[in-house]
């Protein structure tokens, strides 16, 4: 049984995975982290499974890193905290590489990992009234493991729009940038998803696996390489001076030291 997340399954084999902290926004905890993965390699071995439907519990989708979380990470080594964040970097790629078509439902907003949980569906629906945003370097962070997955689904033309200004956006403009496939009321959001489910269930699974595969395998380069170059990344950016000052800052509730207005 898993203490964060849910996986429920109707009578078509439609699972839908639930991130299960509402009260914390569906923060991203190391336990959750460690689900997620093991939840995505459930599903992915259930042959009754045609089609998984990614959601969060409550207002929010996803709000990111849970805080606890970071505060451990500030008193953790190198190589603690690159085993950490592998954690992160190993769901995303096991979700990427699900078999089964994977439709991203954004009830409420996402931030940080969240946008890269929504990055790694085959088509992401939103709420209109969401608010998106890659807010690590606001605390002096970069968001690295996200990194292959938010850049593939953008573009890195769209991506360079807000992958460093950590600047918050709205759901029109995700669907410009090419995070949201659509954004719509909330009373739509299910018929929506709906929409994008039911034609799989007319498709032959193997062949819809295989294709998914291809699609990757066309697609821009995301390997043990590139994942180790970002976990990397994200350790040196740890290791530097603006970490710990962003995310003390964040903490006592002030303002960091390079913020001039």
């Amino acid at each position: 049984m898993f203490e964060t997340v849910t996986i429920e399954t109707d009578a078509r084999g439609v699972a839908t995975l639930t991130l299960n902290r509402a009260e914390k926004h569906n923060a991203m905890s190391g336990e959750m982290l460690v689900e997620l993965k093991a939840a995505a390699e459930q599903l992915a071995a259930d042959d009754a499974v045609r089609v998984v439907i990614l959601t969060g519990a409550g207002k929010s989708f996803c709000a990111g890193g849970d805080l606890g979380w970071m505060r451990q990470q500030m008193e953790m080594d190198a190589a603690t905290r690159g085993k950490e964040a592998r954690k992160l970097a190993e769901m995303l790629q096991a979700l990427n590489t699900l078999p089964k078509p994977l439709i991203g439902r954004v009830q409420g907003n996402a931030f940080g990992g969240g946008v890269g949980m929504a990055s790694v569906c085959d088509v992401t629906i939103g709420v209109d009234s969401l608010t998106m945003g890659l807010t690590e370097t606001r605390l002096g962070l970069i968001p690295a493991t996200i990194g292959p997955y938010v850049v593939s689904r953008m573009g890195e033309a769209m991506a360079r729009r807000v992958f460093m200004s950590a600047r918050l956006f709205k759901a029109d403009e995700a669907v410009t940038l090419g995070l949201l496939a659509k954004a719509v009321p909330m009373e739509d959001l299910d018929a929506a998803v709906e929409a994008e489910v039911v034609p799989y269930l007319s498709c032959a699974p193997g062949a819809v696996a295989s294709a998914k595969a291809l699609a990757r395998a066309l697609g821009p380069r995301i390997d043990d390489e590139v994942i180790d170059m970002t976990i990397a990344a994200l350790v040196k950016a740890w290791e530097g001076d603006e970490a710990p000052e962003g995310i003390a800052a964040f903490f006592e509730k002030r303002k960091a030291a390079w913020i001039s207005s």
